[in-house]
């Protein structure tokens, strides 16, 4: 529980970890500050303390994460459990069919976030040496480029190296922003009475709409929130929470209380009061603490955004990607080589664009709160369905976090002008593209399923017919577990064979993130010397051909590699005027499946032992 506790500090907690450096600023430096009087100091700090409590301690660790599907969390996961029947949408009902869109827009929402997370952080450590000395300003957007090109230069060698010191790294932080804390709190100890949440009450009713456009900066404080329900599966639920309540939220207050004291004491230190709680002799190392501190914060994003693609792909809302295995003892160590490069490009873009922490903060909050708003929603149809909730007891619960985050959002709505349309152009690229190719695929498997052949009819045809058979087994993909390949009709159209032997192996990708050896495997003979094979796969497993062939041997069928041919089809979609997607998505779909990685590589079938075989369709 410790070693799982102490990585869970490395891991799950550098978003929200790194907060401090730029959310209190933002409150009272920021476009949208107020001024930083005593009374104002009190308002924000309690508002900041009931937001951690209210949103990140009590919803997502006391609530959210009791829905665990499998021991895995994140939204597509909630999305399986809230609505398990949701792939026969179109007859279940609208309230699936939106639900499931909900869903796979707060998915690619999230992928905005990581676009976000490392430019903000490692500029918002970077800047400490502005109080170095103000000569170093020019310095500190060459700087965070070379560090961000240089964190995502190294993801090929993956995580597993330099993850073993992301916790001890992260306990050195906690521990210092606590005692920096502690240090600001010795100046103004009342500042410790903000845990009353009548300031916060006081502070709307003094500055009304002046506080609410605030409140998009107090949300900087939970961003990161949502990483705890993404990351259980890699940790488990318990030491999360005790990493959260044991050191993280005592650090986390103790230096916002820090920071508090300070402006009240000195209100000009307002434009970065991190840094001004530290002695000068200390603002080196910190500021050395501090990009450490946040690159961990940016690997533990970039590592979500490659998990959530891998459950993209498989769940099927995303073409194939070449994934890479950069472990052999962790299967969550992946690297997926297109979505590091663009996600690279798109952070330096915003380091460019921006220039600082504080104008890439008007970009930060909007997508977040969206998801936080989707979670709550699909975490009520989670209650109702798992645990029988009453709709009083789920609808209550729901409505009072709802209250707080669409607060949230309607604040940070605000900065949408001003760089928050960063993060739902993003979103709205990638949900487009999300459907389109789930839409795609549909229409495909249905035009497939169309010209499929029955397989008793098949085998009735073969037995009258001598087709001459060869030695050896033929395994043919297939998508549909009822019908006869469509690569098969094609091979046996024009070579007019067939082998001795031949599977129909199909991969089903099931809404559970993993499934039990003893479900993995089917095998069916259905006679005249073909067999059908289905191999279930959880959308966090990577489906892996050889090893489908050793279970098979295990189960009485077994195929020497040697002898063994894969027939694989190849589609090239012909958008038309059909029934089906507008020409324009049509299109898109096909320009998608043209680069989609290939399923030879994504199931890792020898290459020498492929058959491709092509063929059009339209859609």
């Amino acid at each position: 529980m410790a070693a799982l506790s102490l990585a869970a500090l490395g891991v799950v907690y550098g978003d929200i970890g790194t907060s401090p450096l730029y959310a209190l600023r933002e409150c009272f430096n920021g476009e949208h500050g107020v001024q930083p009087t005593p009374d104002n100091v009190y308002g924000v700090l309690s508002l900041i303390i009931w937001s951690l409590i209210l949103v990140v301690s009590i919803k997502y660790l006391v609530f959210v994460l009791r829905a665990d599907n499998k021991g895995e969390g994140g939204i597509l996961a909630l999305l399986a459990l809230a609505f398990p029947d949701r792939r026969s949408a179109a007859s279940t009902g609208r309230k699936t069919i939106i639900m499931t869109l909900l869903g796979v827009f707060g998915a690619a929402l999230l992928y905005g976030d990581g676009m976000i997370t490392p430019p903000v952080t490692v500029l918002g450590a970077v800047e400490g040496l502005e109080v170095v000395t103000t000569k170093l300003k020019p310095f500190v957007v060459p700087l965070t480029l070379v560090i961000l090109v240089g964190l995502f230069s190294v993801q090929r060698a993956g995580t597993g190296a330099i993850g073993n010191v992301f916790g001890p790294v992260m306990i050195v932080w906690f521990v210092t922003i606590a005692a920096l804390g502690i240090k600001g709190i010795v100046l103004h100890p009342t500042v410790l009475g903000a845990v009353s949440p009548h300031f916060a009450v006081q502070f709307f009713l003094q500055n009304r709409g002046e506080a609410f456009v605030v409140l998009g900066a107090v949300f900087l404080v939970a961003t990161g929130g949502e990483a705890l329900y993404a990351d259980m599966g890699h940790f488990g639920a318990r030491p999360i929470r005790r990493a959260w309540f044991g050191l993280v939220l005592p650090a986390l207050l103790l230096n916002y209380f820090g920071q508090g004291a300070l402006l009240i004491e000195h209100p000009e230190t307002a434009i970065n009061p991190f840094y001004n709680l530290a002695p000068k002799w200390a603002l080196l190392p910190l500021v050395g603490l501090a990009t450490a501190a946040a690159v961990i914060a940016s690997q533990a994003l970039i590592s979500g955004v490659y998990s959530l693609t891998m459950q993209g792909i498989q769940l099927g809302f995303l073409p194939r990607l070449a994934i890479e295995h950069t472990s052999e003892k962790e299967r969550g160590q992946i690297y997926i080589p297109h979505v590091n490069w663009a996600l690279m490009l798109a952070c330096l873009a915003l380091v460019l664009a921006f220039r600082s922490s504080s104008n890439l903060t008007a970009a930060y909050g909007v997508g977040v709160t969206l998801t936080m708003i989707i979670d709550t929603v699909l975490f009520y149809f989670a209650a109702r369905r798992l645990w029988n909730w009453s709709f009083a007891a789920a609808g209550g619960l729901a409505l009072v976090f709802l209250a707080i985050e669409i607060s949230f959002f309607g604040a940070n709505a605000l900065k949408i002008a001003h760089g928050g349309w960063f993060p739902l152009v993003v979103g709205a690229l990638l949900f487009t593209l999300m459907t389109t190719w789930r839409k795609g695929r549909t229409l495909l498997w249905e035009r497939m399923r169309q010209a499929a052949l029955p397989v008793d009819q098949f085998l009735a045809s073969v037995s009258r017919r001598e087709i001459p058979r060869v030695k050896g087994t033929a395994i043919y993909l297939a998508g549909n577990p009822e019908g006869v390949p469509i690569a098969l009709l094609h091979n046996l159209k024009h070579n007019k064979v067939l082998h001795e032997r031949v599977l129909f192996l199909t991969v089903s990708v099931e809404e559970s993130p993993r499934v039990d050896d003893e479900t993995r495997m089917s095998v069916e003979e259905l006679g005249e010397g073909f067999w059908r094979v289905l191999a279930r796969y959880g959308f966090m497993e990577e489906p892996n051909i050889p090893d489908v062939l050793r279970r098979c041997g295990e189960l009485g069928l077994k195929c020497r590699e040697h002898e063994t041919s894969f027939f694989v089809s190849r589609e090239t979609i012909i958008p038309s005027k059909k029934r089906g997607m507008p020409i324009w998505r049509e299109r898109l779909f096909a320009l998608m499946s043209r680069n989609a990685h290939p399923a030879t590589a994504f199931f890792r079938l020898p290459p020498n032992r492929v058959v491709e075989l092509g063929m059009q369709v339209e859609i």
